[in-house]
């Protein structure tokens, strides 16, 4: 059996989740040495399909009239649509319908999580689903002391200084406009945002917090990658996720990880897998800052417990998952 991998405007999605969790495919695969490809020219028996553009209609269409399996990868929903790029939750409602095509279509769907599961079940998907996670390479995270000082030297962190990281695009999804509300009430603490977004497809709102109204304690770093994001996972004080909705969130699957203390907004993505165990979960702006002010005063260390979680979900275990899947497509 030779899978392909495909990921539409690759280019375009590369520092997105979509992006990085092909690259996570891509790697996981590796670890158990199954014979992929990701150019859609090759000879292959199953099509792992991670966009929902015109050319992955047609790559699908054109895969199964030729025999071929089709899987789709549940990255996307409804519900982590909303409240993201400008006139989102307008069209919202015309996305899912426009999802739900590829869905009904595909021979199965992956996707990270039971709770993404429910949500694509509930919009009447009849195709089977498996949850999978999107997987982490343990061995690329956790305390490493070069990395670490190049996070410090880049940002020009102050001994001893507090400070509080956090991942992803701006949206208001992602709850960066909580992230600035908590710097606001901790002015001691260095909070930086990782990511970034084209400022001409965010709403006016978020572009205002990105330029202009966010206190002096934040700073918004835009796209990093390698031993500066790295040292940032193991050398911050916390990392803080505030998202108001995922279907897993790779950089809490890093976090955990790199046994970084981890405060998350409690939300439903997160049963039974994170819990209060594992990671400060909080609602409001208010918990979010008693939860980091536990963090960073050494009252609360749940590290070793979430790193277990992230063990549960490595390569190695995502990979012989995946192969399964494909393996009980290939057989209906």
């Amino acid at each position: 059996m030779k899978v392909l991998l495909y990921l539409e405007a690759e280019n375009y999605l590369r520092k997105s989740g979509i992006g990085r969790a092909i690259k996570h495919q891509e790697r996981a695969l590796k670890h158990v040495g199954q014979d992929y490809t990701t150019n859609p020219k090759d000879d292959y028996d199953l099509v792992h399909i991670n966009t929902y553009g015109f050319k992955s209609w047609q790559l699908m269409r054109t895969a199964q009239k030729n025999g071929k399996k089709v899987i789709m990868h549940g990255h996307s929903t409804e519900e982590d649509f909303r409240d993201s790029f400008i006139f989102s939750n307008q069209i919202a409602p015309l996305f899912r319908h426009y999802l739900c095509h590829f869905y009904r279509k595909a021979d199965a769907i992956i996707t990270p999580t039971a709770y993404s599961k429910s949500l694509i079940e509930n919009y009447g998907i009849k195709t089977p689903i498996y949850p999978v996670s999107n997987g982490i390479e343990l061995s690329h995270y956790g305390p490493n002391p070069d990395k670490e000082k190049a996070f410090r030297d880049y940002f020009g962190i102050e001994e001893g200084q507090k400070v509080v990281m956090c991942a992803g695009l701006y949206f208001i999804r992602k709850g960066i406009d909580d992230f600035v509300k908590v710097a606001e009430k901790m002015p001691d603490v260095r909070f930086i945002w990782f990511g970034e977004t084209n400022k001409l497809v965010i709403p006016h709102k978020v572009r205002r917090i990105v330029q202009k109204e966010h206190p002096s304690n934040v700073t918004f770093a835009g796209y990093i990658k390698g031993d500066v994001f790295e040292g940032a996972m193991s050398g911050s004080d916390a990392f803080f996720f505030p998202s108001r909705e995922e279907t897993e969130g790779i950089v809490v699957l890093e976090s955990l990880a790199s046994r970084q203390h981890t405060v998350l907004r409690d939300i439903p993505v997160y049963k039974g897998w994170i819990d209060d165990n594992s990671a400060d979960l909080a609602s409001d702006v208010d918990g979010f800052v008693e939860a980091l002010n536990r963090v960073l005063s050494g009252e609360s260390n749940k590290t070793e417990e979430g790193y277990e979680v992230a063990q549960s979900r490595s390569f190695d275990k995502v990979a012989h998952q995946l192969v399964e899947v494909y393996e009980r497509v290939m057989e209906i």
